[in-house]
C-alpha cells in the first residue's frame, strides 16, 4: 500500500470517527456524559502523574451549577431577561 492510500484511509478513518461522535453527543447525551465521567475518574485519582490528570480533566463533562439545574440548564433567565 503506498502512502498515499494510506493517508486516505486515515483521513476516512478520523472523519468517522467525529462523526460517530458529535452522532452519539446528539442522540445519547446521557450515557455519553456517563461514559466521560468513567473514563475520566481513574484519572484524576490522587497520585497520578500531572499530564493524566490533566488529561481527566479535559475530558470530564463540565458541571452544572445549582441554579442551571434548578430550571434544566438553559440560562436564558436573569435580570435583563423576561420570563
Amino acid at each position: 500500500m503506498d502512502a498515499s492510500l494510506a493517508l486516505q484511509y486515515a483521513i476516512i478513518a478520523i472523519a468517522v470517527v467525529i462523526s460517530v461522535w458529535v452522532v452519539l453527543k446528539k442522540q445519547f447525551p446521557g450515557p455519553v456524559r456517563k461514559a466521560r465521567i468513567a473514563l475520566a475518574l481513574p484519572l484524576l485519582r490522587e497520585g497520578r502523574a500531572a499530564w493524566q490528570q490533566k488529561l481527566g480533566r479535559w475530558m470530564a463533562p463540565a458541571g452544572s451549577s445549582a441554579n442551571d439545574a434548578a430550571c434544566g440548564g438553559c440560562n436564558g433567565c436573569g435580570p435583563d431577561k423576561k420570563g
